[in-house]
Order: C-alpha cells, then sequence, then structure tokens
C-alpha cells in the first residue's frame, strides 16, 4: 500500500518490452554463435570476416538508398547506375596513380585509393543531381512511373559506360599492402577486407552521428517521419531531397569502388547485379532505417558466406530465405520508420 498523498506507483515495463529493441542487433552475434556451431575452427573466422566484409559494403550500396526512400518516398533502381559508374572512375584513378598502387607502401597505398574513392563519390554525387532534376522529379509520388524511369535511366548510364570505357570487363589488382593476408592462428584474414570492415564501421559511426548529433540529421529524421511538417515549419524540404539524393549517390560510388576491389572485376553491369542485395537489405532493415539497413547488410553477408560454404546448392536462394524469414517475424522490417500521411 502506497504512502497516503504520494504518486501513483509506476510499474516498470516488462523485461519482453525492454529487450524488444535490442533483439534485431542480438541477431547478428546470434548468427555468428549459429555459424561457429556449425563450422568451428578457422574456417568459421575466415567465413565470418569475409562475411562481415561483404555485409559492409553492401550496406554502403544500401544505406544512400534507404534514406532516399524513407525521406523522398522515391523507388530508385537507377541506384546500381551509380554503384558502376562510381567504380569505373574509381579504377580508372587508380589505373593512373599506379605509381602509388605498386609500391610496397601502406601509405601511398591507402592514399591512392581515397583518391579514387574522393573522385568516384564526387563523379557519382554530380550525377546524382542530374538524375534527380531530370528523372527523378517530375515523378514524385508516383511510384509506378518512378520504376519506369530509374530503370530507364539506369540503362542509359550503362550504355554511356560502354561509350566512354567500353563493352568489356576492366581487371584491376589491388594496391600491393591490400593483397596479402593476415594469418590469426589456423585462419587466413585477407588485408582488403579488414579494410572494408573498417570504412564500413567508421561510415556507419560517421552516419549515425550526422543523423543524431546535427541539425541537417534532425531534419532528415524529420523528414522521413513527416516531410509536410517539416515543410509547413519553414524548411525547403525540396532543397534537403537534392542534398540526401546526392549523397545517396555518393556512397553508392564509394560502395563501387570498394565492390570493384573487392571482385577484382567491373562491368557495366555490376551495380544492377548488385542491386538484388541491395534493395532485400533494405526491405530486410525497414525502410528509411539506416541501423536497421546495417543489421540486415551484416546478416546478408554472414548468411550468404556460411551457406555457400555449408549448403553451395542452397546458396542462391539463402538471402531470399533470410529476408521472408525476417518479414514473417517483423512485417515492416527490422527497424520500421513510421510515416505520418
Amino acid at each position: 500500500m502506497s504512502a497516503q498523498g504520494a504518486g501513483p506507483t509506476i510499474e516498470p515495463a516488462p523485461l519482453a518490452v525492454r529487450l524488444r529493441p535490442w533483439l534485431p542487433v542480438l541477431l547478428v552475434p546470434a548468427l555468428a554463435l549459429a555459424g561457429y556451431l556449425a563450422i568451428g575452427g578457422a574456417t568459421w573466422l575466415t567465413l565470418t570476416v569475409a562475411g562481415l566484409a561483404m555485409g559492409m559494403m553492401i550496406f554502403i550500396m544500401a544505406s544512400g538508398l534507404t534514406l532516399v526512400f524513407g525521406l523522398m518516398d522515391v523507388i530508385n533502381f537507377g541506384h546500381g547506375a551509380f554503384v558502376s559508374v562510381g567504380a569505373f572512375v574509381g579504377v580508372t584513378v587508380l589505373l593512373a596513380l599506379s605509381g602509388m598502387t605498386g609500391v610496397d607502401s601502406v601509405t601511398l597505398n591507402l592514399a591512392a585509393v581515397l583518391l579514387a574513392i574522393l573522385a568516384a563519390m564526387l563523379a557519382t554525387g554530380g550525377l546524382g543531381y542530374v538524375f534527380e532534376r531530370t528523372i527523378v522529379m517530375p515523378v514524385y509520388g508516383a511510384h509506378l512511373k518512378q520504376i519506369l524511369v530509374t530503370m530507364g535511366g539506369l540503362i542509359v548510364i550503362q550504355q554511356l559506360i560502354y561509350v566512354v570505357w567500353g563493352p568489356d570487363a576492366l581487371y584491376i589488382q589491388r594496391p600491393v599492402t591490400l593483397q596479402g593476408s593476415l594469418t590469426l592462428g589456423d585462419a587466413a584474414l585477407e588485408t582488403f577486407r579488414l579494410l572494408a570492415v573498417v570504412v564500413g564501421l567508421v561510415l556507419f559511426a560517421a552516419m549515425r552521428w550526422v543523423l543524431t548529433r546535427t541539425k541537417v540529421g534532425l531534419l532528415v529524421r524529420a523528414g522521413v517521419e513527416n516531410a509536410e511538417m517539416v515543410q509547413a515549419l519553414g524548411y525547403k524540404i525540396r532543397r534537403l531531397f537534392i542534398v540526401v539524393f546526392m549523397a545517396g549517390s555518393a556512397l553508392a560510388g564509394l560502395g563501387g569502388v570498394m565492390w570493384g576491389l573487392y571482385q577484382q572485376t567491373i562491368t557495366a553491369q555490376m551495380g544492377s547485379e548488385i542491386m538484388i542485395l541491395i534493395f532485400i537489405v533494405v526491405i530486410i532493415g525497414g525502410l528509411g532505417s539506416v541501423g536497421g539497413c546495417f543489421i540486415g547488410a551484416l546478416l546478408v553477408g554472414l548468411v550468404a558466406n556460411y551457406v555457400a560454404f555449408l549448403a553451395p546448392k542452397v546458396a542462391l536462394v539463402s538471402n531470399i530465405a533470410l529476408m521472408v524469414a525476417i518479414l514473417m517475424w517483423r512485417p515492416e522490417g527490422l527497424y520500421a520508420v513510421v510515416r505520418s500521411k
């Protein structure tokens, strides 16, 4: 019995309710543990690092798309074109800097990769501006038209890649210091994959900081939930649309460089091919959620590598099965973003 005059007692939320927001985060270590029990040893460590690296690169490419859809409600099938353009621009820069990539110097090799990334992000960010102004802007609010015109934009950009770089695939050697592996016990961990994990973590931390600690991030998050209210408060939401679209395109370019170095082969179609995984990650994470996109990408990368080792014939459908399982559990994705209509 409470003392006379005391306020009402507030009962703490049940443990299941308090743990619910953390359940998606726990999926990654749970999956890694399941993989260890099924595989074990040095092979598990090698596959886990490979899966995390793959997931980080997919996250880099998917994060821009999930922000664009969450804020602008735009289904952009042309996103894959920015991946391809970023890869070709980045590889062109790396080939021009062969004097820096061909020497055994970590500083020079990383500087060359950084210059290639910057060039790719500038090129795809500028291309994103033109794409949004000419192709996307006339079809805001019309999803079917968005699918058609952005798919058409993808095809046009692929043809332009043929014109500039030719129809043949380009092969590239990674910089010297990124070609080897680090040995940890009996496990061999590729240096480039470790670098990809670091780049992905840094990007995720930077995006979280921008979205939660800056005014621009506040406007983006508010725009995702209620764009009309942000505009009513006097902010130019259309200008914010352009900035976010360019940033998403630039991130696709960054991902294209990393994916090109990962595969060591680039083609004009590489962006459209990776778009399947990108859309799976965006759907799993919850449309508009960067955190959900991050977790979804890690799950996709780990599942792809574990299943390819344990059951190669099932690998082709493993990520579709993962998406179905996640959506059966949480139909709106791991972290659904509520939009006010």
